[in-house]
């Protein structure tokens, strides 16, 4: 009897950690990505106990490690101020609480150790999905250079604008919050003896949408910085278009001297704008099912967006790995009702901002384990 395989579209971070955990549970996997080749791509990840967890269990953690920097707390400060309002250890507090640390660096590494883990001949690159049709017993994966595939199950992790979630669901309507992102990398060198640049420092403007993040990367030698605020005109979702460094300062100049030293040293940002989606009513259809932000793409400001996919890909691997489960519609069913509850009230949290502002320990969003949690 041929041996089932499971299709991905999309070989971002959910998708090959999807691939990873169901090969390590003993399933076949293809992977169709539309990129024509993989590439170093992005700025930041920062990656939380409950990700690195999943991670470790996909054992691809250590190779993580050593280009990863640990903050060694997470602090909330007064952006005006500069008052301290919450503190919480990480490094090796978090390691000891939750099992795994909090590890930042720069998105590429974490793909290396992904793509790495994936033999090559499961990923098949330059496949854009332009359509898809369930058949009842097999899904008909078509791409943009006439092809198709043929596949037992299909998992769209293709993305905050899925093309498998529009063939599941139609097409979406994303509602612009407003707000706009710049992000920026400073070498730690440039930042002279400016306190806590070991730490995850978030400063709090005087509304949720006005703050400035940073968090060490590449093992302490460079500090990321993100910065949000209200900003009207300006629509356009994209991690890679250039912002104006001038603007970004202009916007923060009653800001405490500490946060400003941030923005003084940045020699060019990005500038995004930002989203919200509601949560969808279900995540499968038949034999497609999504995972990551083709079902619940988040706001930046609880830092689960990755997280959150890592923890779909381990538990829909392993409710399609469970016998319990007797095809893979059933085996599907499973997987939302075990995630749909907490990936729907992160979803939904990370749009207020107000996570960790005056303290609290994280516990319900760092202790989850998506090797251990129970299956539906």
């Amino acid at each position: 009897m041929k041996e089932k395989v499971i299709g991905i579209s999309g070989a971002g971070i959910g998708g090959l950690a999807a691939a990873i955990a169901l090969r390590k549970l003993g399933k076949q996997v293809l992977v169709f990505e539309q990129a024509k080749q993989f590439a170093r791509v992005g700025a930041d990840i920062n990656l939380t106990p409950n990700a690195v967890r999943a991670l470790d269990g996909l054992g691809v953690g250590e190779a993580l490690r050593e280009t990863a920097a640990r903050p060694g707390y997470r602090i909330s400060r007064d952006g005006f101020t500069g008052e301290e309002t919450s503190r919480l250890e990480m490094s090796e507090a978090a390691q000891q609480k939750y099992g795994a640390p909090q590890l930042t660096m720069h998105r590429a590494d974490l793909m290396t150790a992904l793509e790495g883990a994936v033999p090559a001949e499961c990923i098949r690159l330059g496949k854009r999905t332009t359509g898809v049709q369930d058949l009842g017993d097999k899904v008909v994966v078509e791409f943009d250079d006439g092809t198709h595939e043929t596949v037992d199950a299909l998992i769209g992790a293709d993305g905050i604008h899925s093309m498998v979630r529009n063939a599941l669901l139609g097409q979406e309507k994303p509602q612009f919050t407003g707000v706009v992102a710049y992000r920026a990398v400073v070498p730690i060198e440039k930042l002279g003896n400016l306190p806590n640049l070991d730490s995850f420092t978030k400063w709090w403007g005087a509304v949720p949408e006005v703050q400035i993040v940073s968090f060490p990367l590449n093992r302490g030698k460079d500090l990321f910085i993100f910065a949000t605020t209200p900003q009207e005109g300006w629509e356009l979702e994209s991690w890679t278009a250039p912002g104006e460094v001038g603007e970004l300062r202009e916007i923060y100049k009653d800001f405490h001297p500490e946060a400003r030293a941030l923005l003084d040293a940045c020699d060019s940002v990005l500038k995004s704008a930002l989203y919200v989606r509601d949560p969808l009513p279900t995540w499968h259809k038949g034999r497609m099912a999504l995972l990551g932000d083709a079902c619940h793409p988040m706001m930046p400001f609880m830092a689960q967006g990755a997280g959150q996919a890592i923890e779909d890909a381990v538990v829909l691997a392993r409710c399609l790995a469970d016998s319990r489960y007797a095809d893979v519609p059933s085996a599907f069913t499973a997987y939302q009702s075990v995630r749909h509850e907490r990936a729907s009230r992160i979803q939904i949290a990370s749009r207020g901002n107000a996570w960790l502002k005056e303290g609290g320990n994280g516990d319900w969003v760092y202790e989850y384990d998506a090797w251990a949690v129970p299956l539906a």
